[in-house]
């Protein structure tokens, strides 16, 4: 009894540093099919097969990231490595998620923007935007089915919807109205905005855990305040000198200062998972910036879809993109500008991902009995449908009025767009396949004569 309870409570005797490093390497190559797909990757492995944590403790993680904003999945791995060995498990589990896809990226965006122009790419590129559109509108059904429970929280999507596509709000302003919006309704109605459809427990047992649901908190993963304030300090300290060096190496308008703010917020803001930042980084990285085009983007998250990784890894192609274009090294070293342009992202972009891990998981092992989300949080969830609809309206007129609304209505797009939408609504195929067979059907097309 007493070695198995020694088991129980210290998973790191268990479980070495070694192979937990080789389990989040290997993660990081075969993290397809979004987020998903890759938390129900980790479920099998972490839950069922190596019993490294139960159930009710994984549900329990998950149902902190959920609600944080940016990656979950990522998160996820984040939390389960540093559960079982502390701040450098949580570290290299994060890093590794994110890493193997961003090479893949920085390479894939180096040959879209050197060969793009090639036929054959163009064939594959003109099959892969009509499939992009329809997974970003079976992402908007997908979270409104799971978001918009009653009338008020369809209101939110709306007036969402409206406040974005009419009059041009900015993403942050509206995830803030949506929290206020649904914080002030929760006073009069609570049950209107409580969270519904989101994992909150299990009754599923696989045998003993070395995490299992009765396993004591570890000593690093209890609450301490000077924790807490030692690692919002630490984190702080990289912001700062991490934008400062930018900023006094190429001035607070340069290109890559302006990306590393710009990701921070992005960061900060994109509740709803990855779906929810790509109509942000539209309005920054298009609009204001003309760091990339709007077909870009499109080819951007087709990128995205199609390699291991979280979805938010588009963020490294319009890093990228954006140091190629504005040529931040000079017109000579347009590659090492684009690779210099993706890391900036990403760094920005996951540097919260792991603060929310590290400073707020003690207090999740805390009240792992009593989780609870928040009504401001369930609002801006429902305002992220309207948003995400915004966004495949956005990719539709470009994909079917490619010379705009004056121009010839491209017909076979839409039949394409519309048979993937039904390969993915119907017959439940994954987002990848789609991609690929409409990617082929696009390059069969465009080689054909006339």
């Amino acid at each position: 009894m007493s070695s198995s309870t020694r088991t129980l409570q210290d998973p790191k005797d268990s479980v070495s540093f070694r192979q937990a490093f080789v389990y989040w390497l290997k993660l990081g190559f075969i993290s397809f099919g979004g987020p998903a797909g890759q938390i129900s990757m980790m479920h099998q492995e972490l839950v069922e097969k190596r019993r490294w944590i139960s159930e009710n403790r994984f549900l329990h993680a998950l149902n902190y990231t959920m609600v944080l904003p940016g990656p979950e999945a990522q998160q996820l791995a984040t939390y389960i490595g540093w559960l079982i060995h502390g701040v450098w498990g949580g570290i290299v589990a994060g890093v590794l998620f994110v890493l193997p896809s961003l090479f893949i990226l920085i390479a894939l965006t180096w040959i879209y923007l050197e060969y793009g122009d090639v036929p054959v790419v163009e064939g594959i590129l003109y099959g892969i935007k009509p499939a992009v559109t329809a997974v970003v509108v079976f992402a908007a059904y997908r979270i409104g089915t799971r978001a918009l429970k009653n009338n008020a929280l369809r209101t939110i999507a709306a007036l969402a919807f409206i406040a974005i596509f009419v009059f041009g709000v900015p993403f942050p302003y509206i995830v803030l109205c949506a929290g206020i919006i649904a914080y002030v309704g929760s006073r009069f109605s609570p049950d209107t905005f409580k969270v519904g459809g989101h994992h909150t427990g299990s009754n599923k047992t696989y045998g003993p855990a070395l995490i299992d649901d009765d396993t004591p908190v570890a000593p690093h993963a209890r609450f301490s305040w000077a924790r807490l304030i030692m690692f919002v300090s630490i984190g702080l300290i990289i912001w700062t000198t991490a934008i400062a060096i930018l900023a006094t190496t190429y001035g607070w308008d340069g290109t890559l200062s302006q990306m590393g703010w710009f990701f921070t917020k992005a960061a900060l803001v994109t509740f709803g998972g990855a779906y929810a930042v790509l109509p942000y980084v539209y309005q920054g990285g298009v609009e204001q910036f003309a760091w990339l085009t709007a077909t870009q983007m499109i080819d951007g998250l087709a990128l995205g879809e199609t390699t291991p990784g979280p979805l938010i890894m588009v963020v490294a192609f319009v890093g990228f993109v954006g140091g190629w274009t504005k040529e931040v090294f000079g017109p000579e070293m347009l590659p090492l500008a684009g690779i210099a342009g993706a890391t900036v992202a990403t760094f920005f972009t996951f540097l919260p991902s792991f603060l929310f891990i590290l400073v707020g998981g003690p207090t999740v092992e805390a009240t792992r009995h009593d989780v609870k989300f928040t009504a401001p949080l369930v609002g801006i969830t429902a305002a992220v449908v309207g948003v995400v609809l915004n966004l495949a309206i956005f990719f539709a007129y470009h994909v079917l009025w490619p010379q705009g609304l004056e121009g010839i209505f491209d017909w076979f797009s839409a039949l394409l767009g519309a048979a993937a939408f039904v390969a993915l609504f119907r017959y439940k195929l994954g987002i990848v396949t789609v991609i690929g067979a409409c990617a082929a059907i696009g390059l069969v097309y465009s080689l054909m004569p006339g």
